[in-house]
């Protein structure tokens, strides 16, 4: 083999070894304008979307465009910050109960914290609106809510929850809400196999903890692993898998700094604190998270696509079961922070840029 051919060859076993795709052809183009901040994007079964704004606003978009009015009957949202509405997901049987959840911040500067929603939705009007949680305790920071939800096979719901940013000890603490995962049943109900149900001095939705601000939460049905990610401070921002009980270590363990510079901790890993599967330092600060398992880009199957506010991309982390095989930056030329992505129903995928006039953007194959 000539020298040239055989170092090219080389080069692209590199590439297929660390999970970077070779030249996959897409085009952006825009499917909704002037969104205040989107949030979170669903798919409906009879091809509407629903888009939160976390203004405290739930929208809809049919046959292609952003309905004018939003929808009625969601419960105001504390807006301040980084609080508003948050995270919106259907039911697994929508078609036939019209039921979503809804995460949204909620309270005053005193005293607010995050809760989860449940309605039936009727055209533009939600109905039937219950609080199904609320995390406790309450506190007087706008920052740091969490508000990521997924659906597990067994019928429950995980809802990612934050540390308030000046209450990172509580974390650490199983009579508290903050910092952690928990897990509920869809009517809010606490499972009976939660790993804490038992326990007098833990709160018993609590399903892991140790969390700073989980902004990202996933579950392969295919391999049962449930995916999180979460904001570190200065790096320090972690890919996790989620196991029931498992503490995941902050704010005693992190590979990232205080804002001030100044050390959080002296320690990296310790015995009975689970590690992060990866971690960035720098931070990215990821945002929303989706498992990619589509038709029309077969080179990304079985990768896990991640928002980045602070590097203005999408993050491809191809997985092998339960193991991270690399990384590949996308979509770097839309410029904006990215807030969240969802494969869509024809497979393909779907962004959210973080600005007080947001963009839905769709991401489709160019074979032109």
């Amino acid at each position: 083999m000539h020298p040239r051919f055989f170092i090219r060859a080389l080069l692209l076993a590199l590439i297929a070894a660390a999970g970077v795709s070779q030249a996959v052809e897409y085009r952006i183009e825009t499917v909704a304008t002037g969104l205040e901040h989107p949030w979170s994007i669903a798919f409906l079964p009879d091809g509407r979307m629903l888009v939160t704004e976390r203004a405290g606003r739930l929208r809809v978009i049919e046959n292609g465009q952003l309905l004018e009015t939003p929808v009625a009957g969601v419960p105001d949202s504390y807006v301040r910050s980084q609080g508003g509405l948050f995270e919106v997901l259907p039911d697994p049987e929508f078609a036939e109960n019209g039921v979503i959840y809804l995460s949204q911040a909620y309270g005053t500067d005193a005293s607010n914290t995050t809760r989860l929603l449940r309605g039936r939705l009727e055209g533009l009007e939600l109905r039937d609106v219950e609080v199904l949680f609320e995390a406790s305790p309450r506190r007087a920071n706008p920052v740091h809510f969490g508000g990521r939800m997924a659906l597990l096979p067994d019928g429950t719901l995980v809802l990612g929850l934050g540390d308030a940013f000046d209450d990172r000890e509580d974390a650490q603490r199983l009579d508290s809400h903050t910092g952690s995962i928990v897990r509920l049943h869809r009517d809010g109900r606490v499972p009976a196999d939660n790993p804490f149900v038992n326990d007098p001095d833990a709160r018993p939705e609590i399903y892991s903890y140790g969390h700073r601000n989980v902004q990202g939460i996933v579950h392969d049905d295919e391999t049962g692993v449930l995916w999180s990610h979460e904001h570190g401070p200065r790096g320090g921002d972690e890919l996790n898998i989620i196991e029931p009980g498992v503490n995941y270590g902050w704010p005693v363990v992190t590979h990232g700094i205080d804002y001030s510079g100044a050390r959080i901790t002296p320690y990296t890993s310790l015995p009975g604190m689970r590690d992060p599967l990866r971690y960035w330092t720098p931070a990215i600060a990821p945002s929303g998270m989706t498992l990619y398992r589509g038709d029309l880009f077969p080179e990304w199957h079985d990768s896990l696509m991640i928002t980045s506010l602070v590097q203005r991309q999408v993050l491809r982390v191809p997985l092998d079961g339960a193991q991270v095989t690399g990384e590949e930056r996308l979509f770097e030329e839309v410029g904006e922070r990215l807030r969240d992505v969802r494969s869509g129903p024809d497979g393909s995928i779907y962004l959210l840029t973080d600005k007080p006039e947001g963009r839905v953007l769709r991401v489709t194959r160019d074979d032109s």
